[in-house]
C-alpha cells in the first residue's frame, strides 16, 4: 500500500498528530514541531520527545515529516533576516532530528527583488551554514517546489535542481513536491499523457530518486496562474484523474503522500477523512505510468 497521509495538528501537544494518524488509519503524517508564524519556540522538552516518539510507533507511522516555519527566508539579501533565518532554520532541524522525524520540509524563499540567480545562491549558502551546525543529523531537508508568488525561488524544476547540486552535503536533502504548487506554477497533471510529461520532465531536471514527499492538494486556481491556494481533491483545477495517476505510480510506491486540503467544509465538518477515502479510492489501475 502506499503511504497516505495528511499534515495534523500539535494543539495539545505533538503527540497529538501520531494520535490522530493512528485515528485515521494513516501511514504517515506531517506536523509543525512549534508554531509555523512565530521565530521563537519554547526547547523541546524530554517528556515531550519520549511521548511523541512513543505516539508514533503506536501509530507505526514512517517516514515522519516536519515542516519548518513560514517566516524562514534563506533567500533574503538583507543580513539581518537572512542571519535570523539560518539560526531559526538550524532550530528547526535540531527539533526534526530530537523527535526522529524523518525529513524536514521547507520552502527555498522569496528574493524580494534581488534576482534569482543571486537569491538561489543564498539558500544554498543558508543551508550549507544551517547543515554545519547539525553535523551527522539524520533528518533529510526536503527543498518544496513552490506556485512561485511574488518573488518565491523553487517554481521552476530547475530552481529545485540548482540548491540541491550547489549545497556541500547534498546527499543530505531531497525534494517535496506538491501538486497543488506545480500545477499553479504551470506544469500539467490533468490527464495521463500530461502527468507522464511532468513527472518525465522532473526525473530529468531533478531526478525522481531524490523525490521523497508528495503534498496532494488540489488547486483552487488554474493551470499557470502562480497562486497557492489549495482544494479539496477532484475539487479544484487539477481534477481526479492526476490523483489517481499519483496514487497508482508505481515508482512512488513507498513516498509519503501527504494532505495539506482544507480541514472542513463550509459547514464545519471534517475533511480529512473524506480527501483520504478519495486518495484511498484511487488505488485502481486505471492510470498506469507509460
Amino acid at each position: 500500500m502506499p503511504l497516505f497521509g495528511a499534515h495534523f495538528s500539535i494543539a495539545g501537544g505533538l503527540s497529538k498528530a501520531a494520535e490522530t494518524c493512528l485515528d485515521l488509519g494513516c501511514s504517515t503524517f506531517q506536523l509543525f514541531t512549534k508554531s509555523a508564524a512565530q521565530w521563537a519556540a519554547k526547547p523541546l522538552a524530554p517528556d515531550d520527545v519520549r511521548d511523541f516518539r512513543a505516539a508514533v510507533k503506536r501509530a507505526k507511522a514512517k517516514f515522519v515529516t516536519a515542516h519548518d516555519s513560514y517566516l524562514i527566508n534563506l533567500a533574503a539579501k538583507d543580513e539581518t533576516l537572512f542571519a535570523k533565518s539560518v539560526d531559526a532554520f538550524a532550530v528547526e532541524i535540531e527539533r526534526a532530528e530530537a523527535l526522529g522525524l524523518a525529513y524536514l520540509v521547507m520552502h527555498p524563499g522569496a528574493h524580494v527583488g534581488s534576482g534569482e540567480e543571486y537569491g538561489l545562491a543564498r539558500v544554498i549558502e543558508g543551508i550549507d551554514l544551517a547543515h554545519a551546525r547539525c553535523p551527522g543529523y539524520a533528518v533529510r531537508v526536503l527543498v518544496e517546489a513552490t506556485a512561485g508568488q511574488g518573488t518565491t525561488l523553487g517554481y521552476r524544476f530547475e530552481h529545485l535542481a540548482t540548491i540541491l547540486n550547489g549545497v556541500a552535503e547534498p546527499e543530505r536533502l531531497g525534494v517535496c513536491l506538491d501538486t497543488c504548487h506545480v500545477f499553479a506554477a504551470g506544469y500539467d497533471l490533468r490527464t495521463p499523457e500530461t502527468y507522464a510529461a511532468t513527472t518525465a520532465e522532473f526525473d530529468a531536471v531533478v531526478g525522481l530518486k531524490r523525490l521523497k514527499v508528495v503534498h496532494v492538494n488540489d488547486s483552487v486556481k488554474p493551470l499557470g496562474s502562480r497562486v497557492d491556494r489549495h482544494a479539496g481533491l477532484g475539487l479544484g483545477h487539477i481534477g481526479e484523474v492526476a490523483f489517481r495517476c499519483l496514487a497508482t505510480d508505481p515508482r512512488l510506491a513507498r513516498v509519503p503522500m501527504i494532505l495539506e486540503t482544507p480541514k472542513e467544509d463550509g459547514d464545519g465538518h471534517p475533511m480529512d477523512p473524506v480527501n483520504l477515502a478519495k486518495l484511498r479510492g484511487y488505488l485502481t489501475p486505471q492510470c498506469r505510468r507509460r
